[in-house]
């Protein structure tokens, strides 16, 4: 039998690459698994090593020692799982060691989801074929069933999502053949994740471990040609701290150990200068000039008008608006939210009193887009905003987005890393409102009188694609002054 590691080196010659040594690492502890007859394995491993394409040349060297060989891949949906499918086909196809799979004359059976090699035994399932999370396997048998990345946000959100993707992946044992083998790769997306559940009772209690994070036990990098320190800096620095230690360092913090740190943003004051060059707008605060902006408006009904119950602890959800700013140097600038209020004794309609305010807010800041959550309640809001804007003449776009992230994760993702990073400042308005007393207070998973309304419309600011502010054009100098002209 070839070891896997010298399958994977001459796979490496032919495409012309090094074989770098966590991949050597990976490739002799699956080797030993094999021969040692271990069949519940879990390869736990830093976002960015490479594990799905080591498994794509495991699978092909696993079919190379057994062409009777049936593999299933199972991935958060088809389409990541077909991705590893076409991994294993161009490695069968390719490689100088498989060359004796490739099937003689038609390729019936040669698809991006399946396909079947030359082999000796009338099987009715494919060679290999690919499945997601949610397919229907029932009827299927496999001697090896790959579980590439099935945790994903998607999957494990949420602990009913957790819980759900439990129950299908106990499927597996009706699908395994007796002395089959279940291979998991994955990184950790959640403090409760599927990965380091290793309890005595865990789902994977009694998988055989490999665990390979980006640094050694000394901090050193565990792939230093291709993650040099400097490099593992940038991505701490990107992540943020909460992300980088579940992704790259494979240790999901708890819930009690997620919090913000208000003493991370900055403060400033200036405001907001407003500046037409050939028609188009400039904006500045002070010498920083800004790029582009996001407003996001999360609604909400049933709020009183009176701004005495801003400060208060009732629980109610209230209806935000918040904008923030890019400068050229990728700088967040926070630089207004509100909390909309209803006038009890005015005869218009709650929906159009919040789309009124929302549009004087888009004016009074020159925002050129509002993104509007349509979850629930804001369903029939960008409809009537539209409308509310045409009326007051007001040129700006409504974008409407659902959110599918539970909340914490929302506001966790947006904030972690520009806080840490010192990248976020805030308006002094903005720290006298109530968005202040959400950030102290905030801690995900609690529940309790702290509300989190204005923290919420922050990180859709934060998280969703910037509009850039049109870049003004040179143009040539008008040889005649009109009468507004006021030179260059």
């Amino acid at each position: 039998m070839i070891p896997l590691d010298l399958f994977i080196a001459t796979w490496n010659e032919v495409q012309a690459q090094q074989t770098p040594a966590i991949h050597r690492d990976i490739a002799r502890w699956l080797n030993d698994r094999l021969v040692q007859g271990d069949r519940r394995l879990l390869i736990m491993a830093f976002r960015g090593c490479g594990k799905s394409t080591l498994t794509g040349l495991y699978c092909a060297w696993r079919l190379a020692l057994d062409n009777n060989l049936r593999i299933l891949v199972l991935s958060a949906d088809e389409a990541l799982a077909g991705k590893m499918v076409r991994n294993i086909r161009r490695v069968i196809e390719r490689h100088p060691l498989t060359a004796d799979l490739m099937p003689v004359g038609s390729r019936d059976q040669w698809a991006n989801d399946r396909f079947t090699i030359r082999r000796e035994l009338e099987l009715r399932d494919p060679s290999v074929m690919a499945r997601g999370i949610e397919a229907n396997i029932t009827g299927s048998r496999a001697d090896l069933v790959i579980c590439d990345d099935v945790e994903v946000p998607n999957t494990a959100a949420t602990a009913e999502l957790r819980e759900r993707l439990r129950e299908r992946l106990a499927e597996i044992d009706f699908v395994l053949t007796p002395g089959g083998t279940q291979l998991y790769l994955g990184t950790p997306h959640h403090r409760d994740s599927l990965y380091t559940d290793a309890g005595e009772d865990g789902f994977l209690a009694r998988f055989k471990r490999l665990v390979r994070p980006i640094v050694t036990a000394e901090g050193n990098s565990i792939w230093p040609e291709r993650f040099p320190a400097a490099a593992i800096e940038a991505l701490r620095r990107k992540a943020g701290p909460a992300r980088f230690a579940a992704q790259m360092l494979l240790r999901p913090l708890t819930i009690e150990a997620g919090h913000l740190n208000p003493a991370q943003l900055k403060r400033y004051d200036t405001e907001l200068a407003y500046q037409e060059a050939h028609g188009r707008p400039v904006l500045r605060l002070g010498e920083q000039r800004l790029v582009s902006a996001a407003c996001w408006w999360d609604p909400a009904f049933g709020q009183a008008a009176s701004n005495d119950l801003l400060r208060t602890r009732a629980k109610r959800d209230r209806s935000v608006v918040a904008c923030v700013f890019t400068g050229e140097d990728g700088h967040y600038w926070l630089h207004r939210i509100r909390y909309l209020t209803i006038a009890p004794g005015d005869q218009t309609d709650e929906a159009t009193q919040q789309c009124r305010q929302v549009a004087g807010f888009l004016a009074e800041y020159h925002l050129p887009a509002v993104y509007l959550e349509i979850n629930g309640i804001g369903r029939f809001l960008p409809g009537l905003l539209r409308q509310v804007l045409r009326e007051q003449g007001i040129e700006a776009a409504v974008v409407e987005v659902s959110s599918r992230k539970p909340k914490d994760q929302r506001i966790m993702e947006a904030f972690d890393a520009v806080l840490a990073a010192g990248a976020l400042s805030a308006h002094g308005q903005v720290l006298a409102s109530p968005f202040m007393d959400e950030l102290t207070d905030w801690r995900p998973g609690i529940t309790g009188p702290a509300r989190d309304d204005g923290l919420d419309a922050v990180a859709g600011c934060l998280s969703v694609e910037p509009v850039r502010f049109i870049r003004p054009t040179r143009k040539t100098k008008p040889t005649r002054p009109r009468p507004d002209w006021q030179g260059s």
